[in-house]
C-alpha cells in the first residue's frame, strides 16, 4: 500500500479548474517534492489531502484512508504549513506539552524534540517572540512527538538561514534513513529539494506532468554547452554537422547556446579547432530540477 494515492483529482474554485484530472501516488519511504508555478495548485493539493478542501471528483487515500478519515492513523500522518499555526502566548514548552496531551501514544518528550530541532534555547520564549525560522522548527518538533510514519511539509524552508536549512535537511534524511518516514515536500526552493528527494513531481496547469526518481528526471533531461568564439557564423556551421547537438541561440554576449546528447564538450571542442574556429570558452551546464522545471513550464519564473 502506498503512503499516498491520487487518482483523477478534480478541484474547481467557481469555474476554474485549479486541479484536472490529477494522478500522483508516493510510495513508502520515499522523499517526494512536489513542485510547481505560484497559483499551480500545490496547497490546495495538501489542502484536499487533508480533508481541508472539498474536491469535485476523484479519489485520495493517505496510509489507506481517505480524507475524511485521517483520524483512523491516530497522529501517523501529519502537516506542517508555511504558517506556523502555534498559540502565539503559550511558550515553546508548553506547546509541545499541550501537543503531547493530545497524542495518543507519544513516542518522543518535549526535551527530545526541541533538542532534536535546535529549539532548547528558546524552551521558555513565547511563539510570538520566535523568529519565523524558529516558530517552523517548534512546530516541527511538534510534528514529531508521535514518530509520525508520512509527513507533509509545505514550504518547510521559507524563513531558516542557512543553518537551520541545513538542520531541517539533516533531520528528514535521519528520519528517512532510520526510521522510514515517508515525505512529502512542497516548496519553491529547487535546489534544496534536489539535494534531499528521492522523487519530485511537477505540476503543472492542474496535472502532475511529471512525476519519477531524481535520477531518471535529470537523466532525461537535456545537457547545454555554452560556447564562446569570434567566429559564431563558422561555428554554427560546424555545430550543426555534428550528430546529437542542436544549436538554440546566439544570445547578447555572443554565446553560441547548444544542447548536446550522445557526445561531449571535448568532441565538440575537438571539432571547431579541426576546422580552424578558435574556441574561447566552453561553459557546461548540466542537468538540474530548476533547469528541467524551466523546460517543463516553458521558462515560466516559479
Amino acid at each position: 500500500m502506498p503512503a499516498l494515492s491520487i487518482t483523477g483529482l478534480k478541484k474547481n474554485y467557481g469555474s476554474f479548474a485549479v486541479l484536472d484530472n490529477l494522478n500522483l501516488q508516493i510510495e513508502k519511504g520515499s522523499i517526494h517534492g512536489l513542485v510547481g508555478l505560484n497559483g499551480s495548485g500545490k496547497t490546495t493539493t495538501i489542502e484536499c489531502i487533508l480533508g481541508l478542501q472539498p474536491f469535485n471528483s476523484g479519489t485520495i487515500t493517505a496510509l489507506g484512508q481517505s480524507p475524511k478519515e485521517l483520524h483512523l492513523t491516530k497522529g501517523k500522518l501529519v502537516a506542517i504549513f508555511d504558517s506556523p499555526s502555534l498559540h502565539p502566548n503559550l511558550t515553546v514548552r508548553q506547546c509541545l506539552q499541550h501537543a503531547l496531551l493530545l497524542c495518543e501514544k507519544p513516542t518522543r518528550s518535549a526535551i527530545e524534540v526541541e533538542k532534536l530541532l535546535g529549539v532548547s534555547r528558546f524552551s521558555d520564549f513565547k511563539i510570538k517572540n520566535l523568529s519565523l525560522g524558529n516558530k517552523r522548527r517548534a512546530s516541527i518538533a511538534q510534528a514529531l512527538l508521535g514518530d509520525p510514519e508520512f509527513v507533509v511539509l509545505d514550504e518547510p524552508f521559507n524563513g531558516l538561514d542557512a543553518e537551520g536549512v541545513d538542520d531541517v535537511l539533516e533531520l528528514i534524511s535521519t528520519l528517512n534513513r532510520d526510521h522510514g518516514t515517508t515525505f512529502l515536500l512542497s516548496s519553491h526552493q529547487l535546489p534544496y529539494l534536489e539535494q534531499i528527494c528521492s522523487h519530485i513531481a511537477i505540476l503543472h496547469q492542474g496535472r502532475i506532468t511529471h512525476s519519477d526518481t531524481i535520477g531518471n528526471l535529470l537523466g532525461s533531461a537535456q545537457t547545454t554547452l555554452q560556447i564562446k568564439t569570434p567566429d559564431s557564423a563558422a561555428a554554427s556551421k560546424v555545430l550543426k554537422g555534428i550528430p546529437g547537438v542542436d544549436l538554440l541561440s546566439i544570445d547578447s554576449d555572443g554565446y553560441l547556446n547548444v544542447t548536446i546528447k550522445d557526445t561531449d564538450s571535448i568532441a565538440i571542442n575537438k571539432a571547431l579547432v579541426e576546422n580552424q574556429i578558435p574556441v574561447a570558452e566552453l561553459i557546461l551546464k548540466r542537468a538540474s530540477l530548476a533547469g528541467l522545471f524551466r523546460e517543463i513550464t516553458s521558462e515560466e519564473v516559479i
